[in-house]
């Protein structure tokens, strides 16, 4: 289980005006997710405050929980509390003020990974995720529609428990039918906007040219085929959970709509001048690595820190080889197929599922069909549920081949130099290559002497 914080990102903020307290289920719920308070750049007592419970007080004065000795910082200056949307933030009637992105303000709810200023002094409030991923052990086997049995997912399902007290953002991560959307939707029902929509977009389904229509709606005649006025995704999930799957293939030109709608809380349907606001709960979902995007310039740096306040790794199936038996007798009781056979269990629980949870799911369909399972995917099928995940058509057919050419010869390299035990000789007559050729891609590769792999350049000897 993996729960990270990107260090200080930028703010994520919704204004106090616009933000009244979201309905509530009525369950009782853990309190919200702790506060890491750091004062920037300039001497405080203490510099970080862990604000787990209740309030706390920012300004010069020596009462203050968090003393900032700074000239424009007033003795009592401004008073951060915890909601479940993150902090609230009230200036205290400070000489100097309390600002966000150079704009006064009053009184404002400030989502988790935001930063404010107290008079000239940056203060960072970020999520406290290191206390996260020491949630207290779940001791069940299910949690509002996902099963397992193995430490991993329990794990999994002691963050979202934990969880249930915020509306913090959430980015969760994992491979193609891991069960993304199940994660979602457990946040979204543990949640206390619970008994509100929850809207799913899938943003890789989308035909680019409609992508902002989609999330953010469209005036009557705003393009060719807008012949009526439609609400967007954030307009349909005011007040709930908008779920954002595969965000890793949102075009790089509406990223930056989605940020100032993510930031404000405001959205413009095309073609229209007057903005709405809008009040959701932000999951999103990738099988992408977002980091390595971002360092390709595929994917806004800013836009990934907003989205990823809070993450959360669902581990693939062949880590978890324990919940295989327990998903597969769901996955038969929901079909209406009872018990399945020892031989079929054991036959599942033999495979090493490329495509994780969706692949067995679908192997039950087929013998809940058939009364047979089907062939285990193979290695090239594996290999084809990798590309299917890297493939960008966006990019020239050409760069990719080589990129994937020159990373299985890598691989291929490796494996080869190891089974030789770093002999040039026999890897040469075990590849059918020329010995003076191998030793050149073993130096492109960097995996000559010195280079990653410690290779014998004599004869066979």
């Amino acid at each position: 289980m993996h729960v990270k914080r990107p260090p200080l990102p930028p703010p994520n903020v919704r204004f106090n005006d616009q933000t009244a307290p979201l309905p509530r289920s009525s369950e009782p719920r853990p309190s919200p997710i702790g506060a890491l308070v750091c004062v920037l750049g300039v001497k405080s007592a203490p510099p970080m405050l862990k604000l787990k419970v209740g309030t706390c007080i920012l300004g010069s004065g020596p009462n203050c929980d968090i003393v900032i000795s700074e000239p424009t910082v007033s003795r009592v200056h401004v008073e951060l509390g915890l909601v479940p949307e993150g902090v609230t933030v009230k200036d205290l009637g400070s000489r100097n003020g309390t600002f966000y992105q150079g704009q006064r303000v009053e009184k404002m709810v400030l989502a988790l990974g935001g930063r404010i200023n107290v008079g000239a002094t940056a203060v960072a409030i970020d999520a406290d995720t290191e206390a996260l991923a020491q949630a207290p052990e779940f001791t069940g086997t299910f949690y509002r529609g996902i099963v397992g049995v193995s430490l991993p997912i329990r794990r999994l399902f002691a963050v979202l428990t934990r969880l249930e007290g915020s509306l913090a953002t959430v980015l969760v991560e994992g491979e193609s039918g891991v069960g993304k959307e199940l994660v979602a939707r457990a946040l979204h029902e543990g949640s206390s906007v619970a008994g509100c929509p929850f809207i799913a977009v899938n943003c890789g389904a989308i035909p680019r040219e409609l992508v902002a229509s989609e999330l953010f709606g469209h005036r009557r005649g705003a393009f060719s085929g807008a012949i009526d006025a439609r609400r967007g995704a954030f307009e349909s999930a005011d007040g709930g959970t908008l779920f954002l799957d595969e965000i890793g293939e949102l075009p790089i030109e509406v990223q930056p709509v989605l940020l100032r709608a993510i930031e404000s809380g405001e959205v413009r349907p095309v073609g229209d001048d007057q903005a709405k606001h809008v009040k959701v709960r932000l999951v999103a979902a990738t099988n992408r690595n977002l980091e390595g995007e971002v360092r390709a310039n595929r994917f806004r740096q800013d836009l990934f820190y907003r989205l990823a306040v809070v993450r959360l790794a669902v581990p693939p199936l062949r880590e978890r080889p324990e919940d295989v038996e327990p998903l597969a007798r769901r996955f038969a009781t929901n079909m209406g197929i009872g018990e399945l056979p020892t031989g079929v269990l054991e036959q599942l629980k033999s495979r090493s599922y490329a495509g994780n949870v969706r692949e067995l799911q679908n192997a039950i369909q087929a013998y809940a069909a058939l009364g047979d399972l089907p062939q285990a995917s193979s290695r090239l099928s594996m290999l084809e549920q990798a590309f299917s995940e890297v493939v960008d058509v966006q990019r020239p057919y050409a760069d990719q081949k080589d990129e994937v050419t020159d990373r299985f010869t890598r691989v291929y390299l490796m494996a080869l130099m190891a089974h030789a035990n770093g002999n040039q000789s026999v890897a040469a007559r075990l590849a059918g290559l020329n010995r003076s050729y191998l030793g050149r891609l073993l130096v492109k590769h960097g995996l000559a002497k010195g280079g990653g792999v410690d290779v014998e350049v004599g004869d066979d000897g």
